[in-house]
């Protein structure tokens, strides 16, 4: 399982941007988008945490 900490970092048209809180290992991610309504519909948050696990 990977666990990434996202922060705020501005807003286009459609989507947020969010930058990976960089820790001791090199990015995964480095920078997600996520759509509008989703963001809204997480309350708006500054900070985002992900978590990915392998599928069977």
């Amino acid at each position: 399982m990977i666990e990434v900490d996202f922060e705020f970092e501005r807003e286009t048209k459609n989507t947020v941007r969010l930058a990976e809180v960089e820790g001791d290992e090199a990015p995964a991610f480095g920078s997600l988008y996520l759509q509008k309504h989703a963001y809204k519909k997480l309350g708006s948050p500054r900070r985002l945490k992900v978590k990915i696990e392998a599928g069977d």
